[in-house]
C-alpha cells in the first residue's frame, strides 16, 4: 500500500500575480519612477437616447381588446387545467409507486380500504 506524504507547506499556498487590465500600462521614467503625467482618458460618448418610436406602426384597424381578453383568459384556463392534471398525475404516480413498494417487500395489506358510513 503506497502512503502519501503530506503537501509541504510552500508548495500549499501559492501567491500568483495578475496585472490589473482595468487601467492603461504605466510608463518608467528613464530614472525608475512611475510617469508623473499620466495619459488623459478620452471623453465618454454618451449612448444614443433609446426610443421606441421607431418601431410603431399605423395599423390600419384598432385593436379588439374584446377579443385579447378573451384569448387570454382561454390560455389562462388552459393553464390552470394543465397544471392540475399535471398535480393529479403526479400525485397518482406516486400513490403506486408507494402501493408497488409495499407489494415487492413481501406485505399483503397494501391497497387502500376507503370506508364510508352511511347514516339514513
Amino acid at each position: 500500500m503506497k502512503t502519501q506524504r503530506p503537501i509541504a507547506a510552500e508548495e500549499e499556498h501559492r501567491v500568483v500575480p495578475f496585472r490589473p487590465r482595468n487601467g492603461p500600462a504605466r510608463r518608467v521614467t528613464e530614472a525608475g519612477n512611475a510617469n508623473p503625467n499620466p495619459p488623459v482618458p478620452l471623453p465618454r460618448r454618451e449612448p444614443a437616447q433609446l426610443d421606441l418610436s421607431r418601431y410603431e406602426q399605423m395599423r390600419e384597424e384598432p385593436d379588439d381588446f374584446r377579443h385579447r381578453i378573451l384569448a387570454n383568459i382561454a390560455a389562462i384556463a388552459f393553464t390552470v387545467a394543465l397544471t392540475a392534471i399535471g398535480i393529479w398525475l403526479a400525485m397518482s404516480i406516486a400513490d403506486l409507486r408507494k402501493t408497488q413498494d409495499c407489494l415487492l417487500t413481501g406485505r399483503r395489506d397494501c391497497a387502500r380500504i376507503i370506508t364510508e358510513t352511511y347514516t339514513p
